[in-house]
Parts: structure tokens; C-alpha cells; sequence
């Protein structure tokens, strides 16, 4: 049995939408902005491929740091480092 090595790979239950919330998503997740220093959560959009931020990064938050044409600069902690993810408004959501 081959062994895959793509960025999506043992995300089956880490992407998955709920039943009602399947398709495209809305317009609105797309025009979001950020000011800088503010606080987002990185949740996943499995629909939208382009700008989608590693696995490892769902779930997480980070600060916003600035914009790379339409994607966000973010700063996370990982461990002991921070680490810069770059990922666009579809996969962002405010923090309240």
C-alpha cells in the first residue's frame, strides 16, 4: 500500500463540515478584514483550497500581523518559537 505525503493528508476528521454547513461558503468570510494586533482563530475551510494554512495550525489562534495581497500575515506560538502562517479571510475568524 503507497504512503501519500500531500499537505491534506490524516485530515478526514479534521476538515470535515457538518451536514448543513456543506458547499461553498459564504461571500462575507471572503471580504473579512483585520486590523493588526488583532486576535483570530484558524478554522479550516475544506471547500476553499487556495490560502489554507497547514493542518497542524487548525484550531489555533494567532495575532494578525499584516496583509500578502489577499492573505493575512499571523503570528503563532508553536512550542518554544513563533512561527508566521499566511492564510486567507476563508480560513480566519475573529476572536470575540
Amino acid at each position: 500500500m503507497a504512503h501519500h505525503h500531500g499537505p491534506r493528508k490524516k485530515t478526514r476528521y479534521k476538515f470535515k463540515k457538518e451536514i448543513r454547513r456543506r458547499g461553498i461558503p459564504p461571500v462575507t468570510s471572503v471580504i473579512q478584514k483585520f486590523e493588526v494586533g488583532q486576535k483570530v482563530h484558524i478554522v479550516c475551510e475544506p471547500s476553499v483550497h487556495q490560502g489554507m494554512p497547514n493542518r497542524r495550525f487548525h484550531g489555533k489562534t494567532g495575532t494578525i500581523v499584516g496583509q500578502r495581497g489577499r492573505a493575512w500575515l499571523l503570528q503563532i506560538r508553536d512550542g518554544e518559537s513563533t512561527k508566521t502562517v499566511i492564510a486567507r479571510p476563508q480560513h480566519l475568524k475573529a476572536q470575540r
